[in-house]
């Protein structure tokens, strides 16, 4: 096997295991569906089917994310996975949200006959354990991003959609298991199969709710999310640390890729500066701040008279400065 193929799948480990995981799980699902007639586990199914084909699409997105920059896209194509992430997340609401419900009324108004249900348990313990695996993997690849806050900050806060896209589908996956679950029980213990078809219904609920926030986080990625505040505030310190520049206007900060930050400086500087010194200490300011973090694409400085800018809470500005 190539050194490069085995680099790549390290590398998008999260959505090779989710993948695996699911393919397998799917196929399981829709035996024992076909077998008990369970609504709820022929939605457990199409669930599982569906976030195996968000994982190949996350993966289609970080194969395009990885073009080189080109004359129609000076900034490259970091963005192009964001694309795809909204992509996955209206499949999750469309396909497996509306299946789900629409299975769970079909399975309401007509209810199949209650059947041995001991396949059910057993599937639904299997896919507990691959789906329980690949969250945990999600879950520690979230941790060693190195995001200091808690679980809930570092998802909000996470600018790759392939890592918390997987670990809101493991998490929605283990809800819905153990939904379906209490579904099959249910309505053997109480004898009615109509209960079977509620647990299909809330199952597209919770993947609608899922879906909803994972749209949420990716439009907030399209449309440009800044850097984090400590890294802002790492850039200030440096900058303020220069004795040559009198005052820091402002910092803009956009993620073009999951590892790609692009920084916009506006600094007052000594006006005593020659411009060919200007030119070489901009070069070295912008040497200096690259040393701060490998996610910097690109430095812009602009020098800028303090009044001419315009100044938002100290920090940013928003202004044509």
């Amino acid at each position: 096997m190539p050194a490069s193929w085995v680099s790549h799948v390290k590398k998008n480990i999260v959505l090779y295991g989710a993948l695996v995981a699911n393919l397998g799980i799917a196929v399981a699902k829709f035996i024992a569906a076909g077998i008990t007639g369970s609504s709820s586990m022929l939605t457990e199914g199409v669930h599982s089917l569906v976030d195996s084909g968000n994982q190949l699409l996350l993966l289609h997105g970080q194969s395009a994310a990885a073009k080189q920059p080109d004359h129609a896209h000076p900034f490259g194509y970091g963005r192009e996975l964001y694309f795809w992430a909204f992509v996955v997340a209206m499949l999750i609401f469309a396909v497996g949200a509306g299946v789900s419900i629409y299975e769970g009324i079909v399975h309401y108004n007509d209810p199949e006959p209650l059947r041995d249900p001991t396949i059910n348990y057993i599937v639904l313990a299997v896919a507990f354990l691959f789906e329980g695996t690949s969250w945990f993997v999600a879950v520690k690849a979230l941790s060693s991003s190195g995001f200091r806050g808690s679980w809930w900050q570092a998802v909000v806060s996470s600018k790759d959609p392939a890592l918390f896209v997987v670990l809101f589908e493991d998490t929605a996956a283990l809800i819905g298991l153990t939904i379906a679950g209490v579904g099959v029980w249910a309505s053997h213990y109480f004898g009615a199969p109509r209960l079977d078809g509620i647990a299909s219904i809330l199952i597209g609920l919770v993947l609608a709710g899922v879906a909803v926030f994972l749209a949420r986080e990716a439009k907030g990625l399209i449309i440009g999310e800044s850097a984090d505040p400590e890294i802002i505030r790492q850039l200030r310190e440096t900058l303020e640390a220069c004795p040559e520049i009198t005052s820091v206007n402002h910092i803009r900060t956009i993620h073009s890729a999951p590892n790609a930050i692009f920084v916009a400086i506006s600094a007052d500087f000594d006006d005593r500066i020659s411009m060919g010194k200007g030119e070489l200490l901009i070069e070295q300011i912008e040497t200096k701040l690259k040393r701060l973090s490998p996610l910097f694409s690109s430095i812009y400085i602009r020098p800028e008279k303090a009044g001419d800018a315009v100044i938002v809470d100290g920090t940013q500005s928003f202004g044509e400065g």
